[in-house]
């Protein structure tokens, strides 16, 4: 085993890739939801949701590369705690460490929704100009190609503006279902930490920290459901209820408004519930190591 200091400490460079990692995958969430609007402003609503699935799939799958450097930092904390194990003070030290490492790299994606959520319109552009490209050439991968071209990469960054007070004001939320709006918040409260408390998990009982970290999949896979049962259908709801003019694009300027306001609210909310489901995830790691069938 390698030498371990006494005192742990707090910012490393792995402590920082992770949190570069969860800004950019969290922000990514944010601008797919301006693929909604697109739809509806090209009247292309099939092609911007396959656009809006592959950055959210997209975003998920990049997410557990934060695994990367969160892993060595997982395993040099559990290494102290049993190291240290006849030192309750010690112990305590570097699990708190370790607490306050992951609610860093929490806090980096909810900064990284709200940056990335000011530049929704660069997105929709973004977005607009994507389902353009791929009707033209019929593939994803030359249409992202396309994209990055100097000159449309040129016209993506002008196509920026940020709102008005006047136009948040606009924004009707009593308009949109208050249960779609719900769920978005406990589906990114639960996506936002369901790595990271599986870690923290791993760290409160090294003996089960293989069983605790596993259970993340779990956990995802269960916002996935929540995600796929009361948000995405609704908010598809919207967009083509808008496209057959039931709806005004009002209406889905407000929705993705308020789908990114809900969801930086879930990853603020989820920091409360960082610790219960750590300790939750850990119950269950010692029920599934020790149950007998």
């Amino acid at each position: 085993m390698h030498s371990l200091p006494l005192i742990p400490h707090l910012f490393s460079g792995k402590l920082w890739g992770a949190m570069v990692i969860t800004f950019i995958v969290q922000g990514v969430t944010i601008g797919a939801y301006a693929a909604r609007l697109a739809g509806v402003q090209t009247k292309r609503i099939a092609t911007s949701i396959s656009l809006f699935n592959l950055f959210v799939t997209t975003g998920r799958l990049a997410n557990l590369f934060s695994a990367f450097f969160v892993g060595p930092l997982s395993d040099t904390a559990g290494h102290a705690v049993a190291r240290y194990r006849h030192h309750p003070g010690d112990v305590a030290l570097w699990q708190h460490t370790f607490e306050i490492q992951l609610r860093f790299i929490v806090l980096a994606g909810t900064f990284g929704m709200i940056v990335f959520a000011l530049f929704l319109p660069m997105f929709a552009y973004l977005f607009r100009r994507g389902v353009a490209s791929f009707e033209a050439r019929g593939s994803v991968p030359h249409a992202v190609v396309r994209l990055l071209h100097p000159r449309i990469f040129l016209e993506v960054l002008r196509a920026q503006h940020f709102p008005t007070l006047a136009q948040l004001r606009a924004f009707q939320w009593r308009r949109l279902p208050r249960r779609m709006l719900i769920f978005n918040v406990l589906v990114m409260s639960v996506y936002a930490i369901g790595v990271q408390a599986s870690f923290l998990a791993s760290v409160f009982d090294p003996a089960v920290s293989r069983t605790a970290i596993s259970l993340s999949g779990v956990i995802n896979g269960i916002g996935t459901i929540l995600f796929t049962l009361f948000v995405d259908p609704t908010s598809s709801m919207i967009t083509d209820q808008a496209i057959h003019g039931k709806r005004s694009i009002d209406d889905v300027r407000s929705m993705v408004f308020y789908l990114s306001l809900t969801a930086i609210i879930g990853t603020i909310l989820s920091q409360l519930l960082f610790v219960p489901a750590a300790l939750l995830i850990e119950e269950v790691a010692r029920f599934a190591v020790h149950v007998h069938f």
